[in-house]
């Protein structure tokens, strides 16, 4: 039996170029991936690149005077951070100034002008009834058609049927007394108990219009803002339907499919975003869309929008439709010719940044208030770069002296563990390169501290490593049998040692925010690289070295000297004594 287990071993010694070989085409691989993703260098955080801060200020909503609280103020920000900040890796700093205000600092290098977007937009969503619309303003004049506008061609669809065609509406060139006329009637339509009263209450009313007498104050005033209500103009266009709550009725702005912006009258909203549950940017292969968002709703959710669908279908023009409104604007005005349910989708002229972005906002939530951008700032990288520069100063120092440690103790060995160390600084810098495009990474000053900490547990390996080996010579075995046997010994001891810097590491990430997010990250990143180098590179090494007669045979400067470790005589089988020879007899 002794024979097959010595072949194994020997089959388990004449591996090690494999697993350099492995580790080689994997540095490689990953080096030519960092080039051909165009991004050389680990993207740098606002501490050491600068970037934007931007102040949000939250606005008192109609109605809730007493909307502005921790509690609310807590919940924007956690929404922010996981709008920007996705994985919580980009270095993307949210975090609350005073009672109102949020500060949202972003680094250098991000799109600021979509992260914008990501944090001020509040994402309010409202399935709201159509109940007339228009197209607005200068837009009128270029409409194709005097007689009609065209509204968006966007679909509301789930798996069974959609539907979507322009629709019909008040002639552009229409005064203000008949727009307030069809106002009134819409209002009146919208008001009836059923859907197929209200369409015939509707044509009744447009035949013989209400006296103004009977017009009661709200829709009165509603009347005077559809009217006056130039979508056009970029100032009117922002401030319509100030003010209403979901359960009112209110004007609104949208752009149709021609790019002419569009006017509308939208009754209480049946369907909001928290009846949302998931959302998606996909790209629309089956017909010319484009990039679309779909949204799959909830039980109630759903339930609602197959009510709402049911009774517009039995509506005419425009009062079949139904508005999508993100924000008080109209993103899509689909037109219903049935009952829908289940999911529903919104598309039109997105790009994919676009639809992207939207779906981002809809699958975290909605802001729970509304905030306005007080200030924007550019920040430089002056400070920070000042602080790098002594931290590397700081970084090099420390490896100097591990370096000097290595070389005096340890000798002959040294040199595996400098090339130990400079392979596990290759693989981190080119991982953090290609982390930055791929899930926002970004490097901080506390993330470099954590690469320097890197280094002492990298270094720790070795050393447990290297003790283990001596301490067989110590027992007398000679070299490559030391190596095989301190290798199962040592292999626990870094394992267990690592795996206590990776759970503390990954603690941290998970209960702290921000900056110090980049050192738990780094820090869990160098201590999983330390095993990989360790068990491809570093023994593997140490195994082919052993092979040498500048280590095998001891040699002074080797570090494995046994005389300087006071190493006992060579292990020696013991033999039986062998019985006494008769010399007569023989």
């Amino acid at each position: 039996m002794a024979a097959p287990k010595k072949g194994r071993s020997a089959s388990a010694q004449s591996r090690p170029g494999r697993s350099l070989a492995l580790i080689l085409i994997a540095i490689a691989a990953l080096t030519g991936g960092m080039f051909v993703s165009g991004h050389p260098t680990p993207r740098l955080g606002i501490d050491l690149a600068g970037g934007t801060s931007i102040t949000l200020t939250a606005k008192n909503e109609p109605g809730q005077p007493n909307a502005i609280n921790k509690t609310n103020m807590d919940t924007a920000v956690d929404i922010m951070n996981r709008r920007v900040n996705g994985l919580g890796v980009s270095e993307a700093e949210v975090q609350t100034q005073g009672s109102d205000n949020i500060i949202v600092n972003i680094p250098k290098g991000t799109n600021s002008k979509q992260a914008r977007e990501q944090v001020g937009t509040t994402a309010k969503l409202y399935f709201r009834p159509v109940l007339t619309t228009e197209v607005s303003g200068s837009d009128a004049s270029a409409s194709p058609s005097p007689s009609a506008s065209s509204s968006s061609s966007d679909k509301a669809t789930d798996k069974a049927s959609s539907s979507s065609s322009p629709s019909s509406s008040t002639t552009p060139s229409a005064t203000a007394t008949s727009q307030g006329r069809a106002v009134t009637d819409a209002l009146k339509a919208d008001s009836t108990p059923s859907a197929s009263s209200s369409a015939s209450s509707s044509a009744s009313s447009s035949a013989s219009p209400s006296p103004s007498g009977s017009v009661d104050p709200a829709t009165a005033k509603l009347e005077a803002e559809y009217t006056a209500l130039d979508c056009t103009d970029k100032a009117v266009r922002a401030k319509a339907g100030d003010g209403a709550k979901p359960t009112d009725s209110t004007v609104a702005c949208g752009k149709n499919s021609s790019g002419q912006w569009q006017k509308y009258i939208l009754g209480p909203a049946e369907v909001s975003g928290t009846d949302i549950k998931k959302a998606g940017a996909v790209f629309d292969t089956q017909s010319a869309a484009g990039w679309k968002v779909t949204m799959e709703f909830t039980s109630s959710g759903s339930k609602k929008f197959a009510s709402i669908t049911g009774k517009l279908a039995q509506n005419q023009p425009p009062q079949n439709q139904f508005a999508i409104v993100l924000d008080g604007e109209v993103v899509s005005d689909p037109r219903v010719d049935q009952s829908l349910s289940g999911n529903a989708e919104i598309s039109g002229s997105f790009s994919q940044t676009e639809a992207q972005d939207l779906a981002n906002m809809l699958k975290y939530g909605a802001l729970p208030l509304t905030f306005k951008e007080s200030s924007v700032t550019t920040v430089t990288a002056a400070l920070g770069g000042e602080q790098l520069h002594a931290g590397l100063i700081a970084g090099a120092i420390g490896l100097g002296l591990v370096i000097i440690y290595l070389v005096v103790y340890y000798r002959g060995l040294s040199l595996i563990a400098i090339a130990s160390l400079m392979v596990s600084a290759m693989l981190t810098y080119v991982i953090m390169a290609l982390l930055g495009p791929t899930i926002g990474f970004a490097l901080n000053l506390p993330a470099v501290c954590g690469a320097i900490v890197a280094i002492g547990i990298t270094a720790d390996s070795f050393i447990v490593f290297f003790e283990r080996i001596r301490d067989e010579i110590r027992e007398g075995r000679s070299l490559r049998p030391a190596v095989e046997r301190a290798w199962p010994r040592a292999r626990r001891t870094i394992l267990v040692s690592d795996f206590v810097s990776f759970l503390a590491a990954a603690v941290l990430f998970i209960v702290t925010v921000g900056k110090v997010q980049g050192f738990a990250f780094t820090l869990g990143l160098t201590t999983l690289l330390d095993v990989v180098v360790v068990f491809l590179f570093t023994k593997p090494l140490m195994t082919i070295l052993a092979r040498k007669k500048f280590f095998a045979n001891g040699h002074s400067w080797s570090g494995l000297d046994p005389k300087r470790l006071g190493a006992k005589p060579p292990l020696r089988r013991t033999r039986r004594p062998s019985a006494p020879v008769d010399t007569k007899e023989a």
